[in-house]
Order: C-alpha cells, then structure tokens, then sequence
C-alpha cells in the first residue's frame, strides 16, 4: 500500500488558525521521534539504542509487542520512519515531509509505504481502507500535539 496526503499547517486565510513557524513545526517533529509517547496510542516506552547525526534507531514496546524502528532525517526537511518486516510488524515506512509552497503556508505530507493489500484480495480492499482513515487520523493527531506543544502546553 502507498499512500500519502497533506495537511495543511497555517491558513492565512483563516485568523482562527494559530499559525506556526517552521522551526515550531520541527521541534513538533522531532519530538515525535525523540518521545514518541504522546504520540503512539498504546506505546508505553521507547528506547533510542543509538543516535547518530542524521539517524536513530529505536526500540518501541506497546506491551505485547515491541518494534525496532530506524529514524532517518534531512533538518527542517523531512524525518523518515523505517520498520524493517518481523515477527511483530508488517515493516514499511512513513516519511514526513514539510512543505512551504509560499512564505508561511506550511504543509506537512505524510508518505506512507506497506506491504499491506500488495496481494490484491478483495478482503483485503475494506482493510486497507479503515488503515488509511487511521493513518489519517493519526496524522491529525500528530499535528494537534505540535500546536499543543508550540502553545507551550502539555499533550494529553
């Protein structure tokens, strides 16, 4: 499965929307990667095994399971989540890109990658489905803590 869409971050059409800056929207980012909690529903630790300059690697336990994760990142550009395929997880990856087509109109793409429905079954279509809307709404979520967190706030 491949799928990708936009969020948009600033609408200056919209003074109801509390604009973000860019470096506001990459400290959100990061702390995604750094502390993943607030983030992962049901993610109850998450260990960085190693950190160099551009990547990590992660241990991710939601209890029952737990995820080895690599976390790869261009600054202020982009941050790529790869799961290598295991016992525990499909693997894929999900790369999360900011994109500012005019000065301040933030975006972020989310680009996801999956094994998933690669079989083509029809059982599988509804399935793939409901991912994708709770990928989405993941990514909304994503999006509602970084604000949280630029506000100076405190996700729950």
């Amino acid at each position: 499965m491949q799928f990708e869409h936009l969020i948009q971050i600033n609408d200056p059409a919209n003074p109801l929307i509390v604009p973000l800056t860019r470096a506001q929207l990459w400290a959100g980012l990061l702390r995604r990667v750094e502390d993943p909690l607030p983030f992962l529903p049901g993610l109850e630790s998450c260990w960085i095994t190693r950190n160099d300059d551009a990547t990590l690697s992660r241990i991710l336990d939601f209890g029952a399971a737990q995820i080895e994760d690599q976390v790869t990142l261009a600054e202020g550009l982009w941050v790529r989540f790869d799961i290598p395929a295991s016992g525990a997880h499909a693997g894929g990856s999900l790369t999360i890109s900011v994109e500012e087509p005019q000065a301040e109109a933030l975006f972020l793409r989310f680009a996801y990658r999956t094994s998933l429905g690669e079989a083509g079954a029809v059982e599988d279509r509804a399935y793939v489905e409901y991912v994708k809307s709770a990928y989405y709404q993941s990514d909304l979520d994503t999006v509602r803590i970084i604000r949280t967190l630029a506000a100076g706030g405190t996700p729950q």
